[in-house]
């Protein structure tokens, strides 16, 4: 089983910070990136930002300047710095892991429960 435990969302004021972790954890063989999307009522879940464990980093263009994601690879955590918040980056975000689960296997997505960030203006 993989498990991810996402914490760090809440209530923030426009133009405050919040930080996002998320921690993954059983049994896997390797991770191909973790990021994070958020989904907003009534819309699709997007992607808010990507990390391969090849060093690429993705930024969704909504966050470009704002946002950092960082990874710390050896307690499998991905955090999410979220900057200069907007009440449109109100939603609930939730945590992605990209793994194989055996060597031969091919990766598949994981998701966290979600965490709600509010922002209020």
């Amino acid at each position: 089983q993989v498990q991810l435990v996402e914490s760090g969302g809440g209530l923030v004021q426009a133009g405050g910070s919040l930080r996002l972790s998320c921690t993954a954890s059983g049994s896997f063989f390797s991770i191909n990136a973790m990021g994070w999307y958020r989904q907003a009522p009534g819309k699709q879940r997007e992607l808010v930002a990507e990390s391969t464990s090849g060093g690429i980093t993705n930024y969704a263009d909504f966050v470009k300047g704002r946002f950092t994601i960082s990874r710390d690879n050896a307690k499998n955590t991905v955090y999410l710095q979220m900057n200069s918040l907007k009440p449109e980056d109100t939603a609930v975000y939730y945590c992605n892991l990209k793994a194989k689960r055996v060597r031969f296997g091919s990766a598949r997505d994981y998701w966290g429960q979600g965490t709600q960030v509010t922002v209020s203006s």
